[in-house]
């Protein structure tokens, strides 16, 4: 990959050299070690590989405004030290990370962009691990880019610890031991969202469904489809959509000549913003259809695409995996939110998004599972993070599941605001669902196929 799409924070590493001064990868120079990319240095470098061109670039600069605030308080050089005042494990007791790095080693970070394409998205990871000698590999927006980022993750022996990815092939049917997943994904969505919208719109409801075409659409119809149609609902379309669409207009015009009344919108990012935009335009939001006053659901959407939206947003249900809002509104129980908040908002000048937060905590469950194993070797970071509870990262009482590595805690319901008081105010909490009710058995229909497989280790 070109070194426009690469670029190194901190000292480069290089290789061992062979031969007539030739540079071999990291990763192959590190067999004595027993790992791939074992650290033998004052530094230890992680792989920031986050969309930073594309429809979800708006959520990759915020996550790695994220990441650069991990790094800051895992080396103790930020204005504060977040998240590490607050993050708990199950016993009370606190992480034993103290700023002052992994094992005594200085964090350092490369960054790529995966442009929002699972080819890119390997390339650049490829790279940092073979030219940067990166131990760990994290981020993106896309489920395509986590799936074909963790899959290589587990082939080269590193970790991959997932940024913002929602569909349920994540941890289903493409799940791997060397991966790991913080965020929520398209069955919690539908849980949650299910009894919120048969009490707010009934159960006797015709739905349209317009779908990214890909992994992390087809997913999220799917669970949306399920949890609808055992309330009552009747799925009357479904739409596959490119990624790469920017105009909706001619999608919208088969929803207004069908007996629709309720449009679901499975896009997210630039796409969600560009379809809701045009929906609205053809004026669905003020049709009435079946004796209903038709309305529009989004899924899964954040803060910064209702900040896309603007108005449009007003009233319209979705879900998140958090909210910077969640502490001051619902209290202790979701500590580690108004820490991380204060933080970012004295770095950057304005609250972080979901993807930053879920970013954010990534990189210091691994720090944390590192210490906690005195190794990063993968197979030992895997040991430490397979059934580990912890809190105070702001979601509540959070479990990394053994079977599958994903994090089960609450989901919340949000809808968009009609009177926002500022531009980083549009979203409000709807309802908390507790995770009891998104907890789903490793064996369910929508997550089948696959095997988590063994740990590598790999050189």
């Amino acid at each position: 990959m070109s070194k426009g799409n690469l670029t190194r924070r901190g000292v480069l590493k290089t290789g061992a050299v062979a031969g007539a001064g030739l540079a071999l990868p990291t990763y192959l120079s590190a067999q004595d070690s027993g790992f791939t990319n074992a650290p033998s240095g004052a530094t230890v470098t992680l792989g920031f590989n986050v969309p930073q061109s594309g429809p979800y670039a708006d959520e990759g600069a915020d996550e790695l405004r994220a990441y650069e605030l991990a790094v800051d308080h895992l080396n103790g050089t930020g204005a504060d030290n977040g998240m590490l005042e607050t993050f708990k494990y199950a016993d009370g007791s606190g992480t034993v990370l103290k700023g002052s790095g992994v094992l005594g080693k200085k964090v350092e970070f490369v960054t790529g962009d995966t442009q929002t394409k699972s080819d890119a998205a390997r390339a650049s990871a490829k790279s940092m691990i073979e030219k940067d000698g990166a131990i760990m590999i994290t981020g993106g927006s896309s489920s395509g880019v986590a799936v074909a980022v963790q899959a290589l993750c587990q082939e080269a022996g590193v970790i991959f610890m997932a940024g913002l990815t929602h569909a349920n092939d994540t941890t289903g049917k493409d799940k791997r031991a060397n991966g790991f997943r913080h965020f929520f994904n398209s069955y919690m969505s539908g849980a949650a969202l299910a009894p919120i919208l048969a009490a707010q719109y009934g159960s006797d409801r015709k739905a349209y469904h317009l779908t990214a075409d890909y992994n992390w659409g087809y997913t999220t119809e799917e669970a949306i489809r399920s949890s609808t149609e055992a309330m009552g609902w009747e799925t009357v379309g479904t739409v596959l959509t490119p990624l790469t669409q920017t105009d909706f207009s001619s999608y919208i015009t088969p929803v207004l000549q069908s007996d629709a009344d309720v449009l679901v919108l499975n896009h997210y990012g630039g796409n969600m913003v560009n379809s809701l935009t045009n929906a609205v335009q053809f004026g669905l939001r003020d049709r009435m259809v079946n004796g209903k006053k038709f309305e529009i659901v989004v899924p899964l959407y954040s803060e910064l695409m209702a900040r896309g939206a603007g108005s449009n947003i007003a009233g319209i249900l979705g879900s998140q995996n958090w909210d910077w809002k969640l502490e001051n509104q619902l209290g202790a129980k979701y500590s580690g939110t108004n820490a991380f908040v204060q933080s970012f908002g004295t770095k950057y000048g304005f609250p972080p998004s979901q993807a930053a937060h879920t970013c954010y905590v990534q990189t210091l469950l691994y720090a944390d599972a590192v210490e906690r194993a005195g190794s990063f070797a993968p197979c030992a970071v895997v040991d430490a993070l397979e059934g580990f509870s912890f809190d105070g990262m702001g979601n509540g009482p959070t479990l990394y599941r053994g079977e599958d590595h994903q994090c089960f805690k609450d989901v919340i319901v949000v809808r968009g605001k009609e009177n926002p008081e500022n531009e980083f105010d549009l979203v409000e909490i709807v309802e908390v669902t507790p995770v009891e009710q998104v907890t789903y058995a490793p064996d369910h229909p929508q997550f089948a196929g696959g095997a988590l497989g063994s740990c590598n280790n790999g050189a």
